[in-house]
């Protein structure tokens, strides 16, 4: 007849029998330490001093789940073995053991917690140090001792709590800055791509309203211009959806990584951001909703990095986009200057009611998205009206040791 086979013991019950036995091993610790050291007066046998360390390092491990009780039961052992043997080596022992445990709860519990850990050592330590034969003033010296030690293990374990704590309340602030930058960043590339092509197409409209019945041609110009800026914005708003989705699974492309370069293309950019090159671009946009635009560069054109570019690119669009919108004239002179360790940037319209357009949320955040910018590039802004009418934008761009020329 074959053998019944045992049914498994549920999970729960393996679980409940992982945390009742390692309890009921650190309860006995006190008496198997006292029933040792009553029994060394003989010699120690190897099997109880064995159990003993066992069932030592068993409730010090237990000090993770039960800080107080776990070093109550340590305390109780170390009593209890002065009790039944009062060695010097017995007592220092465990003076060593309860100051590591205490050390380790401040380290790891709140204040609280680890002063009541530290006044039962205290208590039980200035006890045990009773059962040595001494004096008064023996006492005082062993009482003395008992309390710097365990002042320097509770003030070591305190400073490695309040360390960590600072360490992860920084990380913590840095984590916010970081995502609020980020915010920042993408509301600035939002509102310069927008702004300045909703700008161009509220502009074309306006002019292909007006002439559609006595100018067909200018109107389907004005709609053709609408049609591009339209396909523009849209290219932009992907590149900063597809930016921002690769920000989102960037944790996981390590495991990625050998995933074929089919993948790698998905996850690529389908445009490169803009810079100074699009500016001939830009100004003909600008152009083809009224504003003329006149770009002058000067200096050594050559690469510069890319969000330098990007900056210099959007301080000229968005000040194209607010002289669409307040200036009243439509000329405007862009300066673009390539000096040896700076580009300088400066956009001027002539004559005009000299306003600053969009200096704050009342009215919107242009120049203050510029000057964040800049500011974020160690760069010097400056925006307000110039005499004799009319506004000025400067921006001073500090190059990288790279591309700077000797």
């Amino acid at each position: 007849m074959p053998p019944i086979a045992r049914p498994p013991l549920p999970r729960g019950a393996l679980r409940v029998a992982g945390e009742i036995l390692p309890w009921c091993g650190a309860i006995a610790y006190p008496v198997v330490l006292n029933v040792t050291m009553r029994g060394s007066w003989q010699g120690f046998s190897p099997p109880m001093l064995l159990l003993v360390a066992v069932l030592t390092v068993l409730t010090a491990g237990l000090l993770r789940r039960g800080p107080l009780p776990a070093l109550a039961l340590l305390l109780a052992g170390g009593f209890a073995a002065v009790a039944a043997r009062a060695m010097l080596e017995v007592g220092f022992l465990q003076v060593l053991i309860s100051d590591l445990a205490v050390g380790y709860i401040a380290a790891t519990r709140p204040r609280r917690t680890s002063l009541t850990g530290a006044v039962m050592a205290l208590g039980t330590q200035a006890a045990s140090a009773l059962y040595f034969p001494s004096g008064q003033g023996a006492y005082v010296q062993t009482l003395a001792f008992v309390v710097v030690a365990l002042a320097a293990a509770w003030t070591a374990g305190d400073s490695i709590r309040e360390r960590r704590e600072h360490a992860e309340a920084l990380y913590s602030q840095a984590t916010a800055q970081a995502v609020t930058a980020e915010r920042l960043r993408i509301a600035r590339e939002l509102h310069d791509m927008i702004a300045h092509s909703v700008g161009v197409i509220a502009i074309q409209a306006g002019v292909g309203r007006r002439v559609i019945d006595t100018q067909p041609d200018e109107a389907r110009n004005a709609l053709a211009a609408i049609e591009a800026t339209s396909k523009e914005t849209l290219a932009g708003l992907g590149r900063t959806l597809g930016a921002l989705r690769r920000a989102e699974t960037g944790a996981g492309a390590g495991a990625g990584a050998g995933a074929g370069a089919g993948a790698g293309a998905d996850r690529a950019p389908r445009d490169p951001a803009p810079g100074l090159d699009d500016l001939d671009r830009l100004a003909a946009s600008a152009e083809g909703a009224g504003i003329r635009v006149d770009v002058r560069w000067l200096g050594e054109r050559r690469p510069l990095p890319a969000d330098i570019e990007l900056a210099a690119y959007r301080i000229v669009q968005e000040s194209l986009t607010n002289v669409a919108r307040h200036a009243g004239t439509r000329d405007c002179h862009v300066t673009v200057d390539y000096r040896a360790d700076e580009l300088s940037v400066e956009v001027e319209n002539g004559g005009g009611n000299g306003h600053a357009p969009e200096t704050g949320a009342a009215t919107g955040w242009g120049i203050v998205g510029m000057r964040e910018r800049i500011v974020l590039l160690r760069g010097r802004f400056t925006a307000g009206p110039i005499p004799g009418g009319g506004f000025r934008v400067a921006a001073r761009l500090p190059l990288p040791e790279g591309v700077r020329l000797p």
